[in-house]
C-alpha cells in the first residue's frame, strides 16, 4: 500500500489565515528544513492521525479497568429489561431479514 505521504499528489486544499499565523508557521517549516507547503500537510497529517488515534483508543483508570474486568470474569445474570430488549432486537432483526 502507498503511504499517503507518497502518493502522487492530485488533491487542493486552502485555507485563510492572519499574517502573524503564516509568519509562524513559516518561521517553523524554516526551522525544518521544509517548504511552507511540505511543513503545512505534515502537521496537518500528524494531528490527524493523533486524532484519530485518541478517539479510536479507550483509555481507562485502573479502578475502571479492573471493573471491567470484574464484569467479564463473573457477569451478573440478565434482568427482565435486558432480556426484553434482546428479544426486541432479535424480532426487529428476523424482520430486516425476512
Amino acid at each position: 500500500m502507498t503511504s499517503p505521504t507518497r502518493s502522487r499528489k492530485q488533491e487542493r486544499i486552502e485555507a485563510r489565515l492572519s499574517a502573524e499565523q503564516k509568519a509562524l508557521i513559516e518561521r517553523a517549516a524554516l526551522l525544518r528544513g521544509c517548504s511552507l507547503s511540505e511543513y503545512l500537510v505534515r502537521s496537518a497529517q500528524d494531528a490527524a492521525e493523533r486524532d484519530i488515534r485518541d478517539h479510536d483508543i479507550i483509555t481507562l483508570s485502573a479502578r475502571d479497568s479492573q471493573l471491567f474486568i470484574e464484569a467479564l470474569l463473573d457477569p451478573q445474570s440478565a434482568n427482565a429489561a435486558l432480556r426484553a430488549a434482546a428479544r426486541d432486537y432479535r424480532a426487529r432483526w428476523r424482520a430486516v431479514d425476512a
